[in-house]
């Protein structure tokens, strides 16, 4: 299955550095969202099944939008690994508590995002 990763970032330049690194690893398919709102309302048009998000943004937080995602029936299990600034262990452990599958703190390495993709997705696989 090829995955269409959606990244959610109020900074052009972090969506950018993001999906660049993206194509390195090998994952083709991304969309952009610049705020949760945008990011939700493309999820629920369908054919997004992985979230890349920031949390710290105008419209609709990070935070906000994994909630969202986690109270809808039709998109609870959609993996989400947050990518933010935010590196406080209180932070991260209230991410988790929303649903996050897991957490980066900016910045970060090619190294690092993909490890967490292929952890989650491993994950995911389990699981079903």
């Amino acid at each position: 299955m090829e995955l269409t990763i959606l990244v959610v970032d109020d900074s052009p330049t972090m969506r950018r550095i993001i999906c660049n690194t993206l194509d390195r690893l090998g994952y083709k398919n991304h969309v952009e969202a610049e705020n949760g709102q945008q990011a939700w309302e493309l999820i629920q048009k369908g054919g997004i099944n992985f979230l890349l998000t920031d949390w710290n943004m105008p419209e609709m937080n990070g935070l906000e939008l994994v909630t969202t995602i986690r109270r809808s029936p039709a998109h609870k299990d959609l993996p989400i690994i947050m990518i933010t600034t935010k590196g406080m262990t209180e932070e991260v452990l209230e991410a988790v508590k929303a649903g996050v599958n897991n957490y980066i703190v900016k910045p970060f390495t090619p190294e690092v995002l993909e490890e967490k993709i292929k952890a989650v997705l491993a994950k995911m696989a389990v699981a079903r």
